[in-house]
């Protein structure tokens, strides 16, 4: 446990070093909890969640960085690897092609990515995959936007 504390001290102290750096992630800790921290990402830009910001909870277990943290969206979020109800992630990562080089910022980035290249044929989303996989991508993409519009933008007014 004094390890993973030691590493997660390290990945926060490089956080705030480089809160400029990498302007589509903001990473917070909890302020009594190392093991738990909060995520904002933006949608990634020429997708349907551009101008959106979504939410991602961090668990990070005792023996990280040897095992994966848990994440999830606590924002909506229509994709066909998020759960729907639950915000769980179906990323390789954060299952089995885990390594101890990965951090939690790189891990928002592989989110990231995953926002931009949806993996339809191991969805957790089976109403979104299933568009993806007939080929309707136009129906999809407005799903994604209408759901990024009402749950990831600023209300206006």
């Amino acid at each position: 446990m004094q390890a993973s504390r030691a590493r997660l001290f390290k990945e926060y102290k490089e956080v705030q070093r480089e809160k400029t750096a990498d302007p589509d992630i903001q990473l917070v800790c909890d302020d009594s909890n190392i093991f738990k921290w909060t995520a904002l990402i933006k949608g990634p830009s020429e997708t349907p969640y551009d101008g959106g910001v979504f939410q991602l909870a961090f668990s990070v277990p005792e023996q990280y960085p040897l095992q994966p943290p848990q994440v999830r969206f606590l924002t909506k979020i229509f994709h066909p690897n998020v759960h729907f109800k639950t915000g769980e992630i179906c990323l390789d990562i954060l299952k089995n092609a885990w390594s101890p080089a990965w951090t939690l910022q790189s891990v928002c980035r592989a989110i990231i990515a995953l926002m931009a290249h949806p993996e339809p044929d191991s969805p957790l989303n089976c109403d979104s995959g299933n568009l993806l996989r007939s080929g309707d991508i136009r129906g999809f993409q407005s799903m994604a936007r209408m759901y990024t519009r009402l749950a990831a933008m600023p209300k206006k007014g």
